[in-house]
């Protein structure tokens, strides 16, 4: 139905509009002046080593194409899986509904090395159940070790149950792990047909991706200022939260939902010093490779059309 081509980008927006209007709640009484004193007091090997975070992040983002391809048997130089890998996220990042961006943008790269339809469609399948495999695995080891993470976001007791979600979401990963080992039959919807990983394939889901998570949420605590600083764990858990849901909203860039989320789970310190780690990480995570990926776009649709010129 026509409306259905409205929807996700409703959602979206409306996202961002609520969003924002809590976020201004949240910021209201932090100064631009203090903002920018929280950059300046970055120190520069945080800088560095935020910028590097970012670098591992995006390197592991590639692993997730080259796991897909594994899983489908299908040979393509290194090379050119980073630089598609790399295009498809920082676009899918900025513009929001990540699994459907992200298929539209693979579709026309892997299409011209002769990847079909149906098999695009097995990647970027492939790829979305390891970025969830990846999120249930280390959230579910940061909510064992730090229970009391939820109480960040509500003053109720969430103790008890943190650890039980915890368990719960470990076990989801060993279930899908034993029906690796049992060879479980194709997942089957019209004649799209999704097999079941093999365990190597499982194997490599479950290091590259918490990898991928770990590096990404590296940027945004080395970008945070020491004092009152919970650790890398708490801020791992609150970066997990922000960003699962900033990726649920659809919105563009996870704009206002993750910000939002990061200054209630950080509210014990100081906001203006959590705005500035907020705005490295956009622009580490966000803006620079969304700058670069268009210049990678212009390239690659460059070359297309003189080979089909020639």
């Amino acid at each position: 139905m026509r409306w259905t081509r409205y929807f996700w980008p409703a959602v979206g927006l409306s996202a961002v509009a609520f969003s924002i209007w809590l976020l201004v709640g949240e910021l209201r009484g932090i100064s631009l002046d203090d903002v920018w004193a929280g950059l300046e007091a970055i120190p520069g090997h945080r800088w560095l080593l935020a910028a590097v975070s970012a670098i591992c992040a995006y390197a592991a983002l590639a692993g997730y194409d080259r796991i897909a391809l594994l899983h489908l048997r299908r040979r393509m130089s290194w090379p050119f899986v980073m630089l598609c890998s790399f295009t498809t996220y920082a676009l899918s990042h900025n513009i929001g509904g990540s699994v459907f961006s992200g298929a539209v943008i693979r579709y026309r790269a892997y299409g011209t090395r002769g990847l079909s339809g149906q098999e695009v469609g097995v990647l970027v399948g492939i790829c979305w159940i390891t970025f969830v495999l990846s999120t249930l695995l280390v959230a579910g080891v940061v909510l064992l070790l730090e229970p009391d993470l939820f109480e960040r976001f509500s003053d109720i007791g969430y103790g008890g149950f943190s650890a039980g979600a915890g368990l719960f979401m470990l076990l989801l990963v060993v279930a899908y792990v034993f029906g690796s080992w049992l060879h479980l039959k194709p997942l089957n919807i019209g004649r799209f047909q999704l097999q079941y990983p093999r365990l190597p394939i499982v194997a490599r889901q479950l290091t590259i991706g918490p990898a991928e998570l770990l590096a990404a949420a590296g940027i945004f605590y080395f970008a945070l200022p020491a004092e009152a600083n919970p650790g890398y764990l708490v801020v791992l858990g609150v970066f997990l939260v922000a960003f699962s849901l900033a990726q649920i909203s659809h919105a563009p860039g996870g704009l206002g939902v993750f910000e939002f989320i990061c200054l209630a789970g950080l509210s014990n310190m100081d906001q203006a010093g959590v705005v500035a780690a907020l705005l490295v990480f956009r622009l580490l995570y966000l803006i620079v490779p969304l700058l670069i990926a268009l210049v990678v776009v212009v390239l690659f649709e460059r070359s297309q059309f003189g080979r089909r010129r020639s």
